[in-house]
């Protein structure tokens, strides 16, 4: 029964947005886009307590694959962060502005960096590369993503600003370029500093929004102190470097943590 307590809650919670979204915005997509993940997520945490070693790499794919092809190029939806621009600064509560909320301002008070671990897009491809841990030390690069996050704000406000025609068509070229963009550093990055995560750690702008409520989240993996012998290996198993035998929400690289459990799977002594 434990092992589904957790599943049932985080579909409970998608199932609540679903609802919610559905009935408030009177529109049926957002019953089944927000039920469809809710399921996907619930499923891949129910296969990894049952220890199925593929069970997040089935989230990525089921959750990333649907929101790039379906939402993005098959609904010409920009879910990027410059679509999140594009519909706040038109004053419409649709798709990205939604979807950000729930997943990437609001949601990491509950879970964390979730997003990050078992539903990005990006990181689907980059988790398929064959540097799982980095191999040297945390580069000082990460003053890049407010760069990144700020050109993605200066590039839509000048849209607007200029009053540029036929702003939708541009916001899905935009969506495809800045997927190829991403992808592109993101392997470059991934090979340069032989990490799969260095894309995330320095140039993903998303993280603005997801380490500062991500410090506050509610789900937070915990290290039993009377069971941990200090044998490191959580720490190397780590692709965000996180120091998960220390408890406080301080700890080094705290707000980096993307749920993955490879820190679990790791110790031998179930401490985490």
């Amino acid at each position: 029964m434990k092992k589904i307590v957790l599943p049932v809650f985080l579909f409970a919670v998608f199932e609540a947005v679903a609802v919610t979204l559905w009935l408030t915005k009177d529109n049926a997509f957002y019953l089944f886009n927000f039920s469809y993940i809710g399921i996907a997520l619930s499923l891949g945490v129910f296969l990894m307590l049952k220890k199925y070693k593929h069970a997040r790499r089935i989230v990525q794919l089921l959750v990333g694959l649907y929101m790039l092809v379906w939402l993005g190029f098959i609904s010409r939806e920009n879910m990027q962060l410059e679509g999140f621009w594009y519909y706040l600064f038109s004053g419409v509560f649709e798709a990205a502005v939604i979807h950000y909320a729930v997943a990437k301002i609001f949601g990491p008070l509950l879970f964390g960096r979730g997003w990050c671990g078992y539903a990005c897009w990006t990181a689907m491809v980059l988790d398929f590369l064959p540097y799982k841990t980095p191999k040297s030390p945390r580069k000082k690069l990460g003053f890049i993503r407010y760069l990144s996050f700020a050109a993605s704000f200066v590039f839509v406000s000048a849209l607007f600003l200029a009053k540029v025609g036929n702003i939708e068509r541009i916001m899905f070229v935009s969506f495809i370029v800045g997927n190829i963009l991403y992808y592109a550093v993101g392997i470059i990055a991934a090979f340069v500093f032989k990490d799969n995560r260095a894309f995330c750690k320095y140039f993903c702008p998303v993280t603005v929004f997801l380490k500062p409520m991500s410090y506050f989240s509610l789900f937070r993996i915990k290290c039993d102190s009377t069971k941990c012998i200090g044998c490191g290996k959580c720490k190397r198993a780590c692709p965000m470097e996180v120091d998960m035998t220390d408890n406080s929400r301080k700890r080094k690289n705290g707000t980096e943590c993307i749920l993955c459990m490879e820190c679990v799977k790791a110790c031998p002594k179930d401490a985490l």
